[in-house]
């Protein structure tokens, strides 16, 4: 769902007949219902049944698949992709389902593997949603994304048992509300920035108004009774690290996503575009999606036997390498090609690790909440990337034809960038507890 839209964007003005500034709420949507969706959903899973609100979620996905399928101007799409939005629970849901029901010799490679597919779907959609694009009636994207929902929910009714783990209790409204309208305006201001300017009062109100409400929203949540998040088990030092360096490899993991496929499309008059299409980028970006599947049953094995920790360490320092071959080979396909794949590498080993490093620190009855607040964290995370990179690459640019197109510093900047934020996660995991993730068994 993530990069489903991305092979249309350039084209969704005349598709949707509207303008830019309208289509591009189309991707803004997605990012803003998914941050606001995550961490209810992983609260009510915790209350009312995980394998319930994963039937939820998949619903609103086909749903939203249909409505989109069925689309022709802007208004109904925005809608659509909302509805896609609210899917984004299935990941951390799926996560907490496998500690209630899974035996906990296969725990470990299970919860890596599900959450090493938050990547894998991105990457390997990429080059299908680009086939199909340049290939047939667009509609078809949608009508492809309502199939696979169905299966997905078949699947889940047929193969998946309800957990009989659950906490109970009375949902908070008011704490969802708040934490929904403090999550809304930092990623308006984050993903909007560029467009109304980082000095604008809409982008300074937004990121106030974040901080305001999230301020009250803390003091709400220590004094509830029951609370949308456990702020005492968030502020536990293996979550909270864990959540932070979460943001780190989330910006990390973006700016692959954002630089390869612009040197990859640029004309080759520059000097060191590649002149493909988007269906090269595709093919391209593919093969870091299956070595960060490839990477998961290693993370489970390397967090066995020397804990989620050692293994978190080894993702960072992998991605830092993989973004430093990066600036030095960007020259030809294969290079890219080699590098992305390195880099994913690092991010399946990193993305295996942190469900069971969570899911150590935290009660079985919070797993749902735990692990949406920690995919919350690599959400913002590939926001901010998004802003960054944005703000670099329209800075540093050079001339082509008159108009501007980023520069190979520019993108040499942000891959430096992103391998700092690999770096600082390193720092950070180095701070977590050493011992070994229970839930490993």
């Amino acid at each position: 769902m993530q990069t489903l839209i991305i092979p249309l964007v350039p084209q969704l003005p005349s598709l949707l007949d509207s303008t830019a500034d309208r289509t591009a709420w189309v991707v803004t949507a997605t990012l803003l219902a998914g941050g606001v969706a995550t961490p209810v959903m992983g609260r009510l899973g915790d209350m009312y049944g995980k394998r319930r609100m994963v039937l939820l979620s998949l619903g609103m996905l086909v749903a939203g698949s249909v409505l989109g399928a069925l689309s022709e101007t802007v208004g109904p799409m925005i809608v659509a992709r909302v509805l896609q939005g609210l899917s984004a629970g299935v990941i951390p849901l799926g996560i907490s389902v496998m500690r209630d029901t899974v035996p906990a010799d296969r725990l470990a490679s299970a919860t890596a593997t599900m959450s090493a597919s938050l990547g894998v779907g991105g990457a390997l959609g990429l080059p299908a949603a680009a086939l199909l694009a340049e290939n047939a009636d667009w509609h078809l994207l949608f009508w492809v994304s309502a199939g696979l929902g169905v299966l997905a929910t078949g699947l889940i009714l047929w193969v998946v048992p309800e957990s009989e783990v659950r906490s109970g209790g009375r949902f908070d409204l008011v704490g969802a509300i708040g934490l929904s309208v403090a999550l809304l305006c930092l990623l308006l201001g984050i993903s909007q920035g560029a467009a109304w300017g980082w000095s604008s009062g809409l982008t300074l109100g937004s990121f106030a108004v974040s901080a305001v409400v999230l301020v009250v929203w803390g003091f709400w949540e220590v004094r509830v009774e029951r609370p949308l998040v456990d702020l005492r088990t968030t502020v536990r030092r293996q979550v909270l690290l864990t959540n932070i360096a979460s943001v780190a490899f989330g910006f990390a993991m973006f700016a692959m996503s954002l630089v390869l496929p612009q040197l990859l499309q640029l004309p080759t008059e520059t000097g060191y575009g590649l002149g493909h299409g988007m269906f090269v980028v595709g093919l391209v970006m593919a093969p870091s999606g299956l070595v960060m599947m490839a990477m998961a049953p290693v993370s489970a094995r390397i967090s066995r036997a020397y804990g989620p920790r050692t293994t978190l360490m080894a993702g960072a320092v992998v991605v830092a390498c993989g973004y430093g071959l990066t600036a030095v080979l960007m020259s030809s396909v294969w290079h890219l090609v080699l590098a992305s794949s390195v880099i994913g590498a690092g991010i399946g080993l990193a993305y295996g690790a942190m469900p069971a490093l969570i899911m150590d620190a935290v009660p079985a009855s919070e797993t749902g909440s735990a692990n949406s607040l920690n995919t919350l964290m690599r959400s913002i995370g590939t926001s901010v990337s998004s802003a960054v990179a944005g703000v670099v690459l329209a800075q540093m640019t050079v001339s082509l034809g008159g108009e501007p197109v980023p520069s190979q510093e520019g993108f040499r900047l942000v891959l430096g960038v992103a391998a700092g934020a690999a770096v600082v996660a390193l720092l950070i995991a180095l701070f977590l507890p050493k011992r070994r993730a229970s839930v490993l068994g």
